[in-house]
């Protein structure tokens, strides 16, 4: 099963996709796995550390989401900073996915840190010395990010209520500061900053969102480097590969950023799927042969688009996660054992 699922994989295997930079999987909970007694294996079944079967598999980056004060020290700036020596060590690329949170920041949860003061000019102040010291941390610690994003899925604001979109001009004040203490820091060479935006697919949520906040003053077209967005199949069906690329194309010929999917999943075991899937997507089946031709249409879009980048699967290795949110039994790339699925050899390919 494994080798047909390769060979499958490998005839996929395009012109366009071998332009993408960025080739990466948010790897975030890999210590919470190992702590819990995971131990990873390569698609051959053998024993190795994750950070190398992940290398080994194509991929160049990894992703990492950073708590400011979690509970328990899970996801915090110590985690991270141990984390990414680990892909460093390996020869990988990091990329930083600051939350600006102390748990999950999403479409629907964007809480100030516990402790942070909610007066604007008190807020940007300390959002500006949080990625300052948090990068110059990161340096200290010998790891040079590649790229940072400055929030995660921000659509709808960040830090609330002070950063909710009922005050655009606050969200580009805080965005304006937290790029400035990234770009004042001591990382050398400096990362891309990214902006990071869900539903890819939605070319009106897109420009609506970037329209309003750079008219706004403090946030600069030179404040940020990449835009980044989230592709998931399994919530719409109005999430197609067709509305992606629709999507992408239009903000590189109006912005001129690069662009990067930072988020993307596909099943490989989706018995009770909640939404319809794509239209274009339906003869993709549900194992690991299907996130494989998906990761490779997504990667196609966008190699195809100017200025398109880059690509992130996410969360590929948490096993007891395995749904990763969906409705489906599992998006996860690697069996209940830890074995990695024939699907995470994609990478070498795109």
């Amino acid at each position: 099963m494994l080798l047909s699922a390769l060979s499958a994989v490998l005839s996929l295997a395009g012109s366009a996709a071998a332009a993408l930079t960025y080739k990466g999987v948010d790897w975030s909970s890999v210590p919470v796995e190992e702590k819990a007694g995971i131990s990873y294996k390569n698609v051959n079944g053998a024993a190795q550390s994750i950070e190398h079967i992940f290398r080994d598999s194509g991929v160049n980056t990894v992703r990492q989401r950073v708590w400011v004060n979690p509970s328990g020290g899970t996801y915090n700036l110590a985690y991270n900073i141990n984390l990414a020596k680990r892909a460093k060590n390996a020869g990988l690329g990091v990329y930083i996915d600051f939350h600006f949170s102390d748990t999950w920041a999403d479409p629907a949860h964007q809480a100030i840190p516990s402790g942070w003061p909610t007066a604007i000019d008190d807020l940007a102040w300390k959002l500006y010395n949080y990625t300052f010291d948090a990068s110059n941390q990161f340096h200290d610690n010998g790891v040079q990010p590649t790229i940072i994003s400055i929030g995660n899925e921000i659509t709808d604001g960040l830090l609330w209520p002070t950063g909710g979109t009922s005050s655009w001009y606050n969200i580009a004040r805080l965005l304006h500061s937290a790029s400035a203490g990234i770009r004042d820091s001591r990382l050398n060479p400096k990362p891309k900053i990214m902006i990071h935006l869900d539903n890819g697919w939605n070319w009106d949520t897109q420009n609506w969102w970037y329209t309003n906040v750079l008219k706004q003053g403090p946030l600069v077209s030179s404040d940020f480097d990449m835009m980044g967005v989230s592709f998931y199949p399994f919530y719409t069906p109005s999430a197609t590969l067709s509305s992606l690329k629709s999507s992408l194309t239009n903000m590189a010929n109006r912005w001129g950023k690069e662009l990067v999917v930072a988020e993307t999943d596909w099943p490989s075991s989706c018995p009770n799927p909640a939404y319809a899937f794509p239209s274009d997507a339906k003869n993709i089946p549900f194992n690991a042969a299907g996130q494989s031709q998906w990761i490779k249409a997504v990667a196609n879009v966008v190699a195809s688009v100017p200025k398109g980048k880059g690509l992130f699967y996410w969360e590929p290795a948490w096993i007891h996660n395995a749904n990763l949110g969906s409705s489906c039994a599992s998006n996860s790339m690697f069996s209940n054992s830890g074995q990695a699925l024939s699907s995470l050899s994609v990478f070498h390919n795109i």
